[in-house]
Formats: C-alpha cells, sequence, structure tokens
C-alpha cells in the first residue's frame, strides 16, 4: 500500500536562481559607476531657496489659488531634475520655501525662480557685443535705466490680450506689420547689453541673448548679441509642449515645440512672411523673460505647429533647462527671489551615525533573541538578514541612479523598522513548524506542512504593512513620503527573502543529520518543541527485482 509523501520540491534550485538575480543587480550597480546610496536633503545637504509673490494687482493680496498653482507648476520642475525627497511648500500667504538635496543653488534657481513669460517676437535690428569682463562667470552689475530711453517708454500694455480667435489673429497683423521708428532705431544705439529695459508684451523689446545659460548672473557677463525687437506676435501659452533632444542624424541637441490650435495657424502665417525676408528680418525671437534665449532664422514656412531651436551652442543643460521651464508653464504670478542657501546636512553625521547604531542595535538584539530560542535557526535568520541587508542596499543604489530616489533619515528609519517585520516572518514560520513537530510529524514533513500553513499568515501580515505604506506615501509629503516608500520597499524584499531564501535554505539544512534529525543545540530537538518525540526519518528500503542480480 503506497503512503502519501509531500511534494517533491527542488530548493537548492530556487536558492540558485535567488543567487544569480542578486549577483546580475549587484553587477548593474558596478557597472553604472554609483557605489553608494543618495542622501536627501537631511543627511547630505542641498539647496533651500524662499520665493515671494509679489502683487501685481493692486489689490495689497495674492490670491490663494494662483499661490497654489504655482507652487504646484515648480513641484513639477523640482521633480523633473530627477531628484527624491524634495519639498516645495507655501510658507503663509504670499511664500513658496523649495528644498532640494543633491542640486546646486544656481541650477535649482534657473529652473524654479524663472517666470517663464514666452514671447515670440520679430526681429528688427541686431548687433553684436563684445564682453569687457575678463572673468565670464563674475557678473557685472545692472545699471540704472537711461534716462533718454527710459521716459518715453510705456511700462504697461495699451492693448488688452483678446480672448477671441478672430480678434487675436487682428491684434497679429498689426503687431507683425509694427515698424521701428527713428526714435527706436536710435535709443537701439545707445543702449547697452544689462541696462534694464521695460519689458511690455504689446510694445518693442530691446534686449541681448548670452551664451548657454539661464542664470541672470552669468547672462551679465556673457552678452553676444543685442536686438530690436518688435511688440509680441505669439504668447507663451499658445506652446502646448517642449521637450529637447539629439534627432536622428544630427549632432546637437533642440528643443523641439509643438503649438496649439491657434498658435499653429498664427505661427504658420508669421514664418510664411518671414521666409521672403532678407536678414535680420527673417529672425524672430524667442523671449523668455525679457532675454532672447533664440532667434532662429526662418528656413520655410512652419505650418504644421512643430518648431525646433537649434544651434551650436545649445548644450544638454541649456536645453533641458529651456524645455522644462516651457514644458511646465509660465508661473501665474511674479516672484521675487528671497533667501538662497546651500545647506549643510540639517540633522549631520552624528543623527546619521546615531541612526546607523539604533538601527545595528536593533539587529543585534533580534540575532540575539533568535540564537537564545531558536538555536541553530538563529544562523537561517542571521544569513537571511545578511542577504536581505545587501539586497536592500543595491535596490536603494540603483533606484536612486535610475529614479532619483535619496535617503533620508525618515527613510532610513523605515528600514529600520522593517527588521521587524522580517523578524516576525521567522517567528511565524517556525512557530508553525513547532506545531506540526508537536503533533507528532517528522521534521522534514512538519517543515512543509508549517510552510504551507505560515505562508497564508506572512503574507496577509506583509500585505498589510505595504497597504500601510502606500497609503502613507500617496497622503503625506516631503520626508514622510522617505518613510513610507523605504517602509513598502523593505516588506517587499521581506517578502522575497522569506519565499526564495528563508525557506529553501531550512528545507535543504532538514535534510542534513544535524537538523534533520533534530540533534541537541539544533533548535528542532524534540525537547525544545515541547514534544514529547519527534519522528525521526526513516531509511529507504531497497526493493529487489526478481530474477536481477549483481
Amino acid at each position: 500500500m503506497a503512503t502519501s509523501t509531500p511534494s517533491r520540491r527542488r530548493p537548492g534550485v530556487t536558492l540558485i536562481a535567488f543567487f544569480v538575480v542578486l549577483v546580475l543587480l549587484c553587477l548593474t550597480m558596478l557597472l553604472s559607476g554609483v557605489h553608494t546610496p543618495k542622501l536627501g536633503l537631511d543627511l547630505s545637504g542641498g539647496t533651500t531657496i524662499t520665493l515671494t509673490a509679489q502683487n501685481t494687482s493692486g489689490s495689497g493680496q495674492i490670491d490663494p489659488e494662483s499661490l497654489a498653482q504655482a507652487r504646484s507648476i515648480i513641484e513639477q520642475r523640482v521633480n523633473s531634475l530627477g531628484v527624491g525627497e524634495s519639498t516645495v511648500t507655501v510658507s503663509g500667504d504670499n511664500q513658496i520655501v523649495v528644498a532640494v538635496p543633491n542640486v546646486q543653488s544656481n541650477e535649482l534657481v534657473d529652473m524654479v525662480g524663472t517666470t517663464a513669460q514666452l514671447q515670440f517676437r520679430r526681429v528688427y535690428q541686431t548687433e553684436a557685443v563684445q564682453t569687457t569682463t575678463e572673468d565670464p562667470t563674475i557678473a557685472t552689475a545692472f545699471p540704472a535705466v537711461p534716462e533718454e530711453i527710459a521716459s518715453d517708454r510705456p511700462t504697461e500694455p495699451t492693448h488688452e490680450l483678446p480672448t477671441d480667435e478672430a480678434a487675436r489673429e487682428t491684434m497679429f497683423q498689426e503687431f507683425m506689420a509694427w515698424e521701428p521708428t527713428d526714435d527706436d532705431t536710435s535709443d537701439f544705439s545707445d543702449y547697452q547689453c544689462g541696462d534694464p529695459f521695460p519689458e511690455v508684451w504689446d510694445q518693442p523689446l530691446m534686449t541681448c541673448m548670452a551664451d548657454d545659460s539661464l542664470n541672470d548672473e552669468m547672462r551679465a557677463a556673457n552678452y553676444q548679441q543685442k536686438y530690436l525687437l518688435g511688440p509680441t506676435i505669439i504668447e507663451g501659452e499658445r506652446v502646448s509642449e517642449a521637450a529637447y533632444g539629439i534627432p536622428s542624424g544630427q549632432l546637437g541637441y533642440v528643443v523641439t515645440l509643438t503649438f496649439d490650435t491657434l498658435g499653429t495657424k498664427l505661427f504658420g502665417e508669421a514664418t510664411t512672411e518671414l521666409v521672403s525676408q532678407t536678414e535680420p528680418l527673417n529672425q524672430f525671437a524667442i523671449v523668455l523673460d525679457g532675454y532672447v534665449m533664440s532667434a532662429p532664422r526662418t528656413n520655410a514656412a512652419i505650418t504644421d505647429g512643430r518648431a525646433e531651436i537649434s544651434g551650436g551652442d545649445m548644450t544638454q543643460t541649456s536645453a533641458r533647462q529651456l524645455a522644462t521651464v516651457l514644458n511646465y508653464g509660465a508661473l501665474p504670478l511674479s516672484f521675487e527671489l528671497g533667501n538662497v542657501s546651500n545647506v549643510s546636512a540639517s540633522l549631520g553625521s552624528d543623527q546619521l551615525t546615531a541612526g546607523l547604531i539604533a538601527g545595528g542595535i536593533g539587529l543585534l538584539l533580534v540575532v540575539a533573541y533568535c540564537f537564545l530560542y531558536y538555536r541553530g535557526l538563529g544562523l537561517v535568520v542571521v544569513a537571511s538578514l545578511a542577504v536581505a541587508a545587501v539586497l536592500t542596499y543595491v535596490v536603494l543604489v540603483l533606484l536612486g541612479e535610475s529614479l532619483g530616489l535619496a535617503l533620508s533619515l525618515p527613510g532610513l528609519a523605515g528600514v529600520i523598522v522593517a527588521i521587524g517585520i522580517t523578524a516576525d516572518s521567522f517567528v511565524i514560520f517556525f512557530e508553525r513548524v513547532r506545531d506540526e513537530a508537536r503533533e507528532g510529524r517528522s521534521i522534514r514533513t512538519a517543515v512543509e506542512t508549517g510552510w504551507t500553513k505560515a505562508k497564508r499568515t506572512i503574507i496577509v501580515a506583509d500585505a498589510v504593512s505595504l497597504l500601510s505604506a502606500v497609503v502613507l506615501y500617496i497622503l503625506s509629503i516631503g520626508a514622510v513620503q522617505g518613510f513610507a516608500f523605504t517602509l513598502g520597499l523593505s516588506t517587499l524584499i521581506d517578502m522575497a527573502m522569506i519565499f526564495f531564501f528563508t525557506k529553501p535554505m531550512i528545507s535543504l539544512l532538514v535534510k542534513t543529520e544535524f537538523f534533520g534529525q533534530g540533534k541537541k543545540w539544533s533548535g528542532l530537538e524534540s525537547e525544545h518543541l515541547g514534544a514529547s518525540t519527534t519522528r525521526r526519518p526513516r531509511p529507504r528500503r531497497r526493493l529487489a527485482t526478481a530474477g536481477k542480480e549483481a
């Protein structure tokens, strides 16, 4: 009569597959060239800036909805930098505070400080400018507005931007037909780069273009060309999407713009007229916050609403910055740049050391308890925690490199809390094995049947922890999200460890004489398990086949 036996399993194959995946992850980390996780603002430092909204309506108050919208746009810009643990918060009724780790102040100010008032204007005159500053990284001071230029220049628009498409096209035709006067030409000859000039969207503009930088201080020292521009023919709101990259078959970076329906129509009419003009009248200037970012020549009429900004001096940094600012739109408010500081670690290396010590103490207590209570099985606990630590470290490094995840002190706390979750999984499994052994089953059978019952509880417990982490991540902001993320990540790693390492490891160990026969100090001896006797695996009998000879 045949007896039922547990289904055959291959724990060795499972362990080999697990270690292959672990080795591949480690090799990926080594080949990436980054061997340490990114640290958050509270551990590694970064930049904090304060933006103060300016009231332009004369009402004396800032619209809370506009401030909230500006905060959302700035947050999108910060996230596009690829950093983690950044915070963008509203302070008071007129300030936005931005804190970003691992980013220099110049780059952050360029990204979030600009109001992104994009305009397309016709070019009427240009003139080369010689840089006089010896050190191009040192900005020259902005002089006062010359009286002969500023005295008769409007500082407020004389038109209202129409919302009706037909009226907007009529205004477009008016601005396309604008011609500079003799006074405009004379003032342009006297204009010097760096002189503030009233930027009014429906008035002519005198401004300059600098090389490869969106930073105001760098602009003042690197002017290359000055321009006399007409009124705005297309406003930046007509740009629906911006992107950057190196097109196939080209060597330089470009920024591509896609216009909305009205913008496509106006841009098609503008390029159709400009393409027949001679230089510089065949150019249009892309103006961002009063500065010319690019002044391309019109080589053909563009009627499909897709334009491309290119140039030999455009780098990856300048292309990315311009595309990001344009892609997330203009801020609904004008902001004054307040405090800008490169902050050191707010909690410092001492706090990091204290956190690591706390985690180490907790880890040692878990290991000591497991050795004291589970004896030889404590080796499985130590091995599981060691492998889980390696896997967690590698994943944090890879996520930091690929997604910009930065480990903060709350995030470190999430990893430490996960030690308890991992310990819970061990306790559930081992206690189930003890229960099965007390019922008289052999150790090998107790391991398999105990696992069948324990894994359901482990899955439910980890699912609750994972759900809590997900909800906390969705509902929280800033550093609390870091805690929730690392807690959820550690919970997933715990599930992978218990299924693909801990369980196969125990299945292999109980095949040995020390664990399989419940030797003393193995943790599986009958006295320690609380069972009067523990069945030993019976030796297999060889069945002789009749007529078969050696």
